[in-house]
């Protein structure tokens, strides 16, 4: 029979198959000696057989009861007791990095009586009640299908009536009550009460973590990443650690170099008095994560080290997920962090100038779509733009859309052909759709680790996040700038995510710095040319790592170009010949009505009759193609040899 649980130090880093990305690196990080809450796995095959018979394999109960009674053991508390209560944490984690995509449940083991059993043992009444109110509803969206928004506009309600701006500004009395709040939800929608048998709790979320793998956007998501269905995924048990015990507690996430750009620093959101959703979720805006080293230096440095380690150990950028509990550091996730495509570029080029990796290495590294990306056009800003606003450059690019307020509009507009500038407060997993049909995303809350800004990352659009000088009410369908600008949905925006800027009508752009560059004769010296630092740097990495491509490839390149433009610019990146040349893109013009008597031919003799007059021009078309081609790039016309190319067998 298969093992469908293991301890963290127990895997590593090379099964992710069996232990999903994230239950993989974190025993990784356990081994490497790190301060990793103690906690187990269950593995990718559960869940796979959780999907193909709807049911728990019969063993798995059995496996986490014995692994649970491990921690308990090693923790001195067992889970959910009633005067010192251990509680654990329930997450999703794929083979693949699936941001956001599927689900976590925090706090589990709360319950009417552990709750009062938090409180004496932290003296921290607000923080207990806090995490209760977190439990109810993250159980009651993920584990009972109710909708999410009924408990944001309960906290909502709940804030407007005390005066609060944020959840900081609310009490221990303000939660308790907000406890009485959401399970009277949970029964108004479920028709029983929470459960409170802690047990339980942990059974059902295991679960409904399984289940998740198989929600309409861990489905879409997989689509468009190209994940395949069948992986599942594995479940992490894990014991809690508080960033919301007060000022001396926090939550926050980091990388080693910044994903946008692949400089290298510090780059990272913290958030003081907050659990780690908060940071993700984008519920309230971020400090930098410098903010760290001032109120607490001693955790910042470990922070410091530990990220220097992993970058070290992985040999790659790194994402990495943190909380303090009263001064104490602990390690939640690791990953190899997604990025931008000048940051693959840059970052891949940076390890190889340190030594880490060969070039080969880093030309693996990136991807042809990555440098598409950094062909698309740039803003190209003059003084006459209508700049409303600067928020954070989450995911770098220019895009020009119409605001939309929700993603059902989104999709329905970009499937009109409509260009979409997707606005929200911040974004959730439910509005996946709405990012992959926009052109950008922006919102008003939330960091550079925000779901908006990870997730528009990933799939390459552009995306301007924590924008608060923004009041967005997807209610009215509009937002407000200062200065009194109102942008109404279907108004014209533009965003650009190198800096942040967001302004109102459509600017104009300009071309890429990078294709002006691989168009230039001599490549190395477009990028030693260029001004702008930051211009250099990055086609100073796209030229060295074509140039290693072009020296190490064994397939020929031919080009798709049906004009003689599209076939000049083709030998200019690179190609040896015409691959593909659709002549039906030609019969326009004075073959048209040729083209018109082959399709309505009312026999074979017609037919033949009308294809033989139209070869000759298309022959001619093709021809003028390949000799536009090299007249273009300064090479003699082509002679008519057979080898239509450049080299030492053509006559010419």
């Amino acid at each position: 029979m298969p093992r469908y649980v293991f301890d963290f130090h127990e895997g590593s880093a090379g099964e992710k198959d069996l232990l999903g990305g994230k239950g993989a690196n974190l025993a990784e990080m356990t081994n490497l000696g790190l301060p990793v809450p103690p906690g187990f796995t269950i593995t990718t095959e559960a869940c796979r057989a959780f999907l193909r018979t709807g049911e728990v394999p019969p063993q798995l109960a059995e496996e986490v009861e014995q692994h649970l009674a491990a921690l308990e053991s090693r923790m001195g508390r067992t889970l959910g007791q009633a005067d010192d209560p251990l509680l654990v944490s329930v997450r999703s984690g794929a083979k693949f990095s699936m941001p956001g995509m599927m689900e976590t449940v925090l706090n589990v083991g709360l319950n009417d009586d552990s709750v009062e059993g938090l409180v004496k043992v932290s003296d921290n009444p607000r923080f207990a009640w806090d995490s209760y109110r977190r439990l109810l509803s993250m159980f009651g969206a993920t584990v009972l299908s109710i909708d999410r928004s009924v408990f944001d506009d309960a906290l909502d309600q709940l804030k407007a009536d005390r005066g609060a701006k944020t959840d900081l500004d609310l009490g221990a009395d303000d939660f308790r009550e907000l406890v009485s709040t959401y399970k009277d939800i949970v029964n108004t929608h479920t028709g029983e009460p929470f459960p409170q048998d802690p047990r339980r709790q942990l059974e059902l979320a295991v679960r409904a973590v399984f289940a998740s793998w198989n929600t309409e956007r861990a489905q879409v998501y997989r689509r468009r990443e190209r994940i395949p269905d069948d992986l599942g995924t594995a479940v992490n048990v894990c014991s809690m650690v508080f960033g919301n015990l007060g000022d001396d507690s926090g939550t926050g996430v980091c990388f080693t170099r910044d994903p946008a750009t692949g400089h290298r620093g510090v780059y990272g959101d913290y958030l003081p008095n907050a659990q780690g959703e908060d940071v993700v979720a984008g519920i309230r805006n971020t400090l930098p994560l410098t903010a760290l080293g001032e109120t607490d230096p001693a955790s910042y440095e470990q922070l410091l080290s530990i990220m220097s380690t992993l970058e070290s150990h992985y040999r790659d950028l790194c994402d990495i997920e943190f909380t303090v509990e009263r001064g104490t550091l602990w390690m939640l996730q690791t990953r190899v962090g997604k990025r931008t495509a000048a940051a693959a570029f840059r970052v891949a080029v940076q390890l190889v100038d340190e030594g880490v990796i060969d070039l080969d290495e880093a030309l693996r590294r990136v991807t042809g779509a990555q440098l598409a990306q950094l062909m698309f056009p740039q803003f190209d800003v003059t003084d006459d733009e209508q700049l409303i606003a600067t928020g954070m450059a989450a995911s770098p690019g220019a895009a020009v859309g119409k605001a939309a307020f929700d993603s059902a509009t989104a999709v329905a507009w970009a499937a009109q052909g409509e260009d979409v500038i997707l606005v929200r407060r911040e974004t959730n997993p439910d509005d996946l759709r709405g990012m992959i049909a926009a052109s950008g995303v922006l919102t008003s809350r939330g960091g550079k680790t925000s779901h908006a800004a990870v997730v528009a990352r990933g799939m390459g659009r552009t995306c301007v996040v924590g924008v608060e000088a923004l009041r967005v009410d997807p209610q009215a369908r509009e937002f407000r700038a200062p200065g009194g600008v109102c942008v109404k949905e279907g108004d014209l925006l533009s965003i650009d995510g190198t800096t942040g800027k967001v302004f109102t009508g459509a600017v104009a752009v300009t071309a890429s710095a990078v294709v002006e560059a691989l168009l230039a004769p001599d490549r190395r010296a477009a990028a030693d040319q260029e001004a702008d630092t930051e211009r250099a740097e990055l086609i100073d990495a796209v030229v060295r790592l074509m140039d290693h491509a072009d020296s190490v490839r064994r397939m020929g390149v031919r080009a798709n170009a049906d004009t003689p433009e599209d076939a000049g610019r083709a030998r200019v990146f690179g190609a040896e010949g015409i691959g593909l040349c659709r002549t039906e893109h030609m019969f326009l013009g004075s073959r048209r009505k040729i083209v018109e008597q082959v399709i309505l031919a009312r026999s074979d003799e017609q037919r033949e009759s009308a294809l033989e007059r139209l070869l000759p021009p298309q022959r001619r078309s093709a021809r003028t193609s390949w000799a536009s081609s090299r007249r273009w790039t300064g090479c003699p016309s082509w002679c008519g040899c057979s080898t239509r190319r450049c080299t030492s067998s053509c006559p010419t």
